[in-house]
């Protein structure tokens, strides 16, 4: 029995620079930390003395003797991606709800093919994780999404990730002291708007509109340098939060989808109760709302947003991750 434990991504700034219909011809780069809020998965092979050869765990429960059979949008793919032919029994296990800006979707992809190559006894690096997480989205299941969620659930941590030509990656750790990353941390505020999304259809009107939003996303990939350059400074960590309203208000312009009139009244309370910046994350629509305000004017924040769930969070610097392994010889 393998079980594998992948964290969330927060991301600051640069989204919408990930997509590869973008970064192949321009570059594009990433700031992003990952959160201790996790997805879970559970498998192992199935015994022999079942009559069906995959069982399935979700928000539903799955039992199929094939594997076309699987509704799950991302389990036959992956299941067939990494050539397992037993049967097997997986459990998937989340913190927090499914498409909601945090990148659940690529932390299932990554933890799932984390756990199926330990399955089979394989070692897989981080980069080589993410790798097969973005090809198994994007060619396989072909599916409208960047390339950062993948990245930042293999590797965890605080990280500038730049995104240049087909097959560049590149993963650069934020190194800051550990006053400067809780000064960050205790000026970050999440909270969950109630709503959820299909990120790649949102995704697909922003790939649409790249080459009319040339200038935008440009100037989102400068600010992806200039924010990495506060927090390894000394300035004033309060620019942090205003490049955050400043991105906001170029994000949402990439795409009429991105935003609603009910999210931008969530916006709109958490700026007029003391935020200095924030966004929505992910590709819009829905999911989780950031806001980056001073510790002493959080409590007006939360009294403003009292009607939303409120999510305290903690950095996590781990990545995808092996929690429990035991061979299929001492499981059975």
């Amino acid at each position: 029995m393998i079980i594998t434990r992948t964290p969330f991504r927060m991301s600051f700034f640069g989204g919408g620079t990930d997509y590869p219909a973008w970064y192949e011809k321009h570059g594009g780069a990433v700031l992003s930390v990952t959160i201790n809020k996790f997805c879970y998965i559970t498998c192992r092979y199935l015994p022999p003395f079942f009559d069906n050869k995959y069982r399935f765990v979700w928000s539903k429960i799955e039992l199929a003797k094939n594997i076309d059979h699987i509704q799950h949008p991302a389990f036959s793919h992956i299941v067939r991606f990494t050539d397992i032919e037993k049967g097997i029994e997986v459990h998937h296990d989340a913190d927090l709800p499914s498409r909601s800006g945090l990148g659940s979707s690529s932390s299932f992809t990554v933890g799932l093919l984390h756990a199926l190559n330990a399955l089979k006894g394989k070692v897989i690096t981080k980069r080589q994780l993410a790798l097969d997480a973005i090809h198994v989205e994007q060619k396989i299941m072909k599916e409208s999404v960047g390339s950062q969620d993948q990245v930042a659930a293999a590797f965890g941590g605080l990280n500038k990730i730049e995104f240049g030509g087909s097959h560049t990656l590149s993963v650069n750790p934020i190194t800051i002291g550990h006053e400067r990353l809780n000064e960050l941390q205790n000026h970050l505020m999440l909270f969950f708007t109630g709503l959820s999304r299909n990120a790649s259809e949102i995704a697909i009107h922003q790939i649409n509109n790249i080459e009319r939003k040339t200038d935008e996303l440009h100037l989102m990939r400068e600010i992806v340098d200039q924010a990495t350059d506060i927090l390894t400074s000394s300035d004033n960590l309060e620019e942090f939060g205003v490049l955050l309203h400043e991105t906001w208000k170029l994000k949402r312009g990439l795409s009429l989808s991105i935003t609603t009139p009910f999210i931008d009244e969530i916006y709109e309370a958490g700026m007029s109760a003391g935020a200095s910046g924030g966004k929505l994350l992910g590709a819009g629509g829905g999911g989780f709302m950031l806001f980056f305000v001073k510790p002493e004017s959080q409590p007006h924040v939360r009294e403003k947003l009292k009607n939303l769930l409120y999510v305290p969070f903690r950095f996590d610097g781990v990545g995808s991750q092996i929690v429990y392994y035991s061979s299929s010889e001492d499981s059975q």
